[in-house]
């Protein structure tokens, strides 16, 4: 394999033996064609349409800073953080009540595979697993100190799911839904704000072999949308990641990812794709959802979550779909549409900042570490369950929530999407809201 390899033009930067996957750098056009023939090959494909490095930019969202004053003037109850009151997801999911019962363990780590993540914020390092965190831009793990932080200039996407998962309850900001377990950073978002294949293989990996209980994966790998597997590229792609998730599986993960926010229904015959590929020229381009898929999120094994807002509904952005979503959780929304309950005063998320900061963001993205917070809060209360039974219980616990018809999000008249199903598996909230108070008390 290393002889062909190197005589189709390629490098090997490093392989993954366990699982099959072999990263490899190569200027030639032709080396995916003429690996495909080399016998023991199943697939192989370009991770990126640009050339090395990137020369696009993702958007990930800007967050709103909470300011001085918005701090100060803060209220929350006794035995709160000090803007817990402005965390109106919490209550939504009972994690209020679940923490009188339990923070969750110590011994469970919640994986923040994402843009890295600022182990130095006092809400996150009292929580952080140093152990469980590393670098993988490159593909190749870099255990160098603080190597999973974010650079300046770079996404603070990381660090405010990590805070949503596991800011510490110890009367400094804000409150995690499961403020006692740890979390660790695997960066694996290049300074341009791309999540390759090549990185997600690594996280996922690295995940496996270092105890990790639950990942998060609040990003779509780049540069397709939607990776079709009647394409050669793109088929392998699906496999290499398809691979290392269910690795991480096998070895005790639970896989957690955000369903995404074009408020697209993952469950229709076809979806246009306006903004694949994203590293170089997008065009518009008609796919079938059941052959063509958003990975990590759409993989066997993994749990898609949708988001809803300060109103219990759909966020006015998220994606959806009959047997495609599993559960939902607060991902926040436009306040004119879904206006919270006081003391709280922004229909977003708030968590953490890089710089000991606290903001607001809103997506699927901030869904899912609600989601990936209650499966550490499973864990911790099942500290011998599989996988498969934490994502059981996870499902059992969500409260069903009826489809909303007619979905008029904005209230023009208009229906916004359409939920198909049963209150208790439909497309827009799967089994219903997740539950954090059964994780901690069954």
């Amino acid at each position: 394999m290393k002889r062909a390899i190197a005589e189709a033009g390629g490098t090997i930067v490093t392989s993954y033996d366990r699982i099959g996957v072999v990263v490899v750098h190569s200027s030639n056009p032709d080396f995916a064609t003429a690996v495909r023939t080399v016998r023991g090959v199943h697939s192989a494909g370009a991770t990126r349409t640009a050339p090395l490095p990137s020369a696009a930019t993702t958007d990930m969202g800007t967050p709103k800073v909470l300011g001085a004053q918005e701090i100060a003037a803060a209220e929350a109850a006794e035995g709160q953080d000090p803007l817990q009151g402005l965390q109106w997801d919490l209550p939504a999911i009972k994690a209020d009540r679940a923490h009188e019962k339990s923070l969750g363990s110590r011994e469970v780590t919640v994986a923040v595979i994402d843009t890295g993540v600022d182990d130095t914020h006092p809400d996150i390092a009292p929580n952080f697993d140093r152990r469980a965190s590393v670098d993988c831009v490159s593909g190749k793990p870099d255990t160098s100190d603080g190597a999973w932080r974010p650079a300046a200039g770079e996404s603070p996407h990381g660090t405010h799911v990590a805070g949503e998962i596991a800011a510490a309850k110890n009367g400094v900001g804000m409150t995690g839904v499961a403020p006692g377990v740890k979390v660790s950073g695997i960066k694996v978002s290049n300074p341009d704000g791309f999540f390759y294949t090549e990185a997600v293989v690594c996280g996922f990996m690295w995940a496996a072999e270092h105890g990790v209980d639950v990942t998060n994966n609040s990003y779509y790998t780049d540069p397709w949308y939607f990776n079709c597997k009647n394409d050669p590229d793109q088929k392998a792609l699906v496999e290499a990641v398809t691979r290392a998730a269910r690795y991480a599986e096998k070895k005790g993960a639970v896989n957690v990812a955000a369903a995404g926010n074009e408020n697209y229904d993952l469950a229709a015959d076809e979806i246009t794709d306006p903004v694949s590929p994203n590293d170089s020229t997008p065009s518009d381009r008609v796919i079938d959802p059941s052959e063509c898929l958003d990975i990590p999120t759409q993989l066997p094994g993994v749990v898609t979550v949708a988001a809803t807002g300060a109103k219990g509904l759909k966020s006015s952005f998220s994606n959806y779909g009959r047997g495609v979503v599993d559960i939902a959780a607060p991902g926040g929304d436009a306040t004119a549409y879904q206006k919270p309950e006081p003391p709280a005063t922004s229909g977003l998320i708030l968590g953490t900042l890089p710089g000991g900061k606290w903001g607001y963001m809103a997506g699927t993205s901030m869904a899912s570490p609600h989601v990936a917070g209650v499966a550490a809060l499973i864990r911790s209360t099942h500290p011998h369950a599989s996988p498969a039974m934490v994502k059981a219980l996870l499902y059992a616990e969500a409260d069903a929530v009826p489809c909303t018809d007619p979905y008029d999000i904005d209230g023009d008249g208009k229906v916004d999407a359409v939920c198909e199903g049963p209150k208790n598996r439909n497309g827009f909230y799967g089994w219903g809201m997740t539950d954090a108070l059964d994780a901690v008390t069954r």
